[in-house]
């Protein structure tokens, strides 16, 4: 699971109550005040929750969520429904009349913004924005991984027409969007960022695998310092493999200089896709890089959202084979063991992992199931490997595998008797923007449930028998 990159641009061959261990002797960063070490702190310190039994697990939301979620995956998990839902939405990213324009059409704004938009996003401001997050912790969930919608929209861009006036600007509000994102984020929040983003600098940049400028390290280093002091945790999406070997270079510089100042954490994350043959391999690399340099690497699995637009050849065969990837890879970062898929890069390297924190970013409930289900086992026997893990899906979809996974995957009366269990870490993905800001995101959540309408439809079968749970209740009370 992830969101689509912020430029869309023809690539040419020329990112609740989370508990922190933290400490810094770096005077650099802003997480070296008193302020922030206590913000750090006070995490740390937070109590785990308890696990609580639920009847049904989607029991927790409210009814106007059930309908409108119905409504949606209706619509996305129907072939017949769904391309006709994308080319409307395609007209609505890129309209060519004011009447498509939902920043002109305050009818057609309040439609869109009252439905799939209110599904999908967190709100248009600070105070829509710090209200959604509160009602996803009330359902149980640890907190967001919140993102900004706004995108920079560059076309066949050249040399000819290069404007740096233009591209100064974009990498500005690239800065001020994402500094204002971590100011809206919580403590134990993640603030998703995408350096592409930045847009005609930035994209040269990583297609050509060099660093950032220096303007550009100055800011996200600024973008890191506001995110410690907050306790707030920063995640750089994957994109698309002409840019990605760029980006994983960026997430290595900036790892080393966040994560080296909160020792056994970490704060900065990259991401891995699970159907790229490449990232075992990549990752063994990237933890053996963390061991060197004295740091906890934070990684993100998901298995992809590129297979459209990247070469063929680089992804594995089969499905089954990208599932095989994911679920060992996750078993082995969360076990802090190599194994047969995950293998240590050279015979010199320790069979243990260094230390690692996860984020298991699917919709894939049997993956989830997995994981959790090491993750108990390590809790009955009280084993300690230091390894944080937090789960994610996106806001509006797989509600059913984020509530399950809150209930334990266990009825009410398995966990009779039971002593608590600190409950998981659960988060849900999600951006924030004006709705005509977010059009483009809408869009690309449309393309991709074209290649995942069976994983959709289970989404709408879940949402429908609780429906029908909720209306058999009412009636035999009305009895």
């Amino acid at each position: 699971m992830k969101a689509a990159p912020s430029v869309r641009m023809p690539i040419k061959a020329s990112a609740r109550n989370a508990r922190f261990v933290s400490g810094t002797s770096n005077s650099r960063s802003s997480v070296a005040s008193p302020a922030a070490a206590n913000a750090w702190q006070s995490l740390a310190q937070t109590p785990a929750q308890p696990r609580k039994a639920l009847t049904a697990p989607l029991a927790k939301l409210p009814l106007s969520s059930v309908l409108r979620s119905l409504l949606v995956l209706s619509v996305s998990s129907s072939t017949l429904l769904l391309k006709p839902c994308i080319y409307t939405l395609s007209l609505l990213a890129h309209p060519r009349s004011a009447l498509w324009d939902v920043a002109k059409n305050p009818l057609l704004n309040t439609l869109i913004k009252h439905t799939i938009y209110k599904q999908f996003n967190a709100g248009e401001n600070k105070l829509e924005v710090q209200e959604s997050i509160n009602k996803i912790k009330d359902l149980g969930c640890r907190g967001v991984l919140l993102g900004y919608a706004r995108e920079v929209l560059i076309g066949e861009n050249d040399d000819a027409s290069y404007d740096a006036k233009a591209a100064l600007a974009d990498i500005q509000m690239w800065i001020d969007g994402t500094m204002q994102t971590v100011d809206m984020a919580q403590p134990g929040d993640f603030v998703a960022l995408k350096f592409t983003g930045m847009g005609i600098d930035a994209l040269k940049l990583l297609q050509a695998q060099n660093m950032p400028t220096e303007f550009m390290d100055t800011s996200i280093q600024k973008i890191c310092d506001l995110a410690i002091s907050r306790g707030v945790r920063l995640l750089v999406d994957a994109e698309e493999q002409a840019v990605q070997p760029g980006i994983e270079a960026w997430i290595m510089k900036y790892q080393k200089y966040c994560n080296s100042q909160t020792p056994g954490r970490a704060v900065f994350y990259g991401t891995y896709q699970a159907y790229l043959r490449s990232t075992p391999a990549t990752l063994a690399r990237h933890l053996e890089t963390a061991r060197a340099e004295g740091y906890t690497l934070g990684v993100k699995m998901v298995r992809g959202a590129y297979m459209k637009t990247d070469p063929r050849e680089i992804f594995w065969a089969k499905k089954e084979d990208t599932d095989k990837c994911y679920d060992e890879v996750v078993a082995a970062l969360l076990t802090r063991k190599y194994n047969s898929m995950l293998q240590a890069p050279t015979k010199e390297n320790p069979t243990d992992l260094p230390s690692v924190n996860v984020i298991i970013a699917t919709h894939n409930r049997e993956s989830v199931r997995k994981a959790h289900a090491i993750r108990m086992e390590q809790a009955t026997r009280s084993e300690n490997l230091g390894v944080d893990v937090s789960y994610a899906q996106l806001q509006g979809m797989a509600d059913e595998v984020s509530c399950e996974l809150l209930q334990g995957f266990e009825n009410a009366e398995d966990s009779v008797g039971a002593s608590p269990i600190e409950a998981p870490n659960v988060f849900k993905l999600l951006t924030w923007g004006s709705v005509k800001e977010c059009m483009g995101f809408l869009l690309r959540r449309a393309v991709e449930n074209t290649e995942a309408v069976g994983r959709t439809k289970d989404s709408q079968v879940a949402m429908l028998a609780e429906l029908k749970r909720r209306c058999g209740n009412a009636f035999s009370s009305s009895k």
